[in-house]
Order: C-alpha cells, then structure tokens, then sequence
C-alpha cells in the first residue's frame, strides 16, 4: 500500500513527490524498499535483526500499548476513534519528534517504507503513520 503527496501550492515551486509505503515486514526486502523504518512498538516474532534488513526502528512513532489493547477489542467499529486517539498521541513530544523524523526520511532522495507485523494492512496505525507522513 502507498500513500502519495505532491505539493500544488499556486505560485510555488514544485515540490517532489512524497510517497510512503506500507509492507508487511515478513515479506522480502526490496530494493525499491528504499529506507525501512520498522513502526511497531514490539519486535515481530520470529524474525531475526538481521532478515528485517531494517535502517530504523521508530518505537516513538507508534499508538501506546493501552491505546492498541483498547483499538484490537473491536478492530472494524473503532477504527475511526483510534485514529483521532492515535492522532492526538502523535501530538505529544516525543512522537511528534518521531514523526518530524519520518517525515524527514520521507523527503530524502530515498523511498520510505514503514514496516509492521500487522496481518492485514489497510486499517492500520501504520496506514494513519504512512498518510501522515506524507500529508503537506
């Protein structure tokens, strides 16, 4: 999944495109991967270091456990308020710094790529970061 952004302010410079993926870390490295920043607070389970082929791990960047506890009671009917909770966390200084952070690799001349455990993507912390991140 992969969430875009070009700047179109009247009047200014072009800006370059910003594009944000979201994969699966399980799945094979890539080399149009370009920088992969893990986004998930816990290490995935039965994955080594060194096969993750990671270049960050944003801790800061992800929802706190009880906001995760609470969103995976009712995935589908609280999906909604976990992004405004979600949101609102990322406000706080130390994610905000985290997603300054993403944002920043975002903008480099290298593709970004968030990585998550998560099983199905799409309604995902990650899928919130990824717009985020790419937002103007």
């Amino acid at each position: 999944m992969e969430h875009k952004r070009k700047d179109a302010s009247p009047g200014a410079p072009a800006a370059p495109e910003v594009a944000v993926r979201v994969k699966r870390v399980y799945e094979d490295w890539a080399p149009e991967d370009g920088t992969r920043v893990l986004v998930d607070r816990l290490w995935p389970r039965g994955l080594s270091k060194e096969d993750a082929r990671l270049d960050e791990w944003a801790k800061s960047a992800t929802p706190s456990a009880e906001l995760r506890a609470w969103y995976h009671e009712r995935l589908e009917e609280r999906y909604e308020e976990f992004c405004a909770r979600y949101e609102a966390e990322l406000a706080e200084p130390e994610p905000a710094a985290a997603l300054r952070r993403l944002r920043e690799l975002a903008r480099s001349d290298r593709p970004l790529t968030l990585l998550t455990a998560a099983k199905r993507l799409g309604r995902t912390h990650a899928d919130l970061l990824a717009r985020l991140v790419a937002a103007p």
